[in-house]
């Protein structure tokens, strides 16, 4: 059984589109510590390659991804 993994803040941008997920997602990390995690659920279809490839970009880790229908669940820990 996985563990459940608890994040510190979660951000919903669901209905949003390109490129609303993706600046927000910058902000909410720029507000975390170093550590901190953050929940994202967005429904872009472009939200799954984006989300990725930016925290591959900035160093970040991407640390849980699913998906359930349209919507797209991240977990993404801050790194510095």
């Amino acid at each position: 059984m996985a563990n459940k993994i608890e994040p510190d803040v979660s951000l919903d941008c669901l209905g949003l589109y390109c490129p609303q997920p993706l600046l927000q997602t910058r902000e909410k990390l720029d507000e975390l510590e170093v550590g901190q995690t953050l929940e994202l659920f967005a429904d872009d279809p472009a939200a799954e390659e984006d989300i990725k490839r930016f925290v591959k970009r900035t160093g970040h880790e991407l640390i849980q991804f699913d998906k359930q229908g349209e919507i797209n669940h991240f977990i993404i820990k801050k790194k510095e």
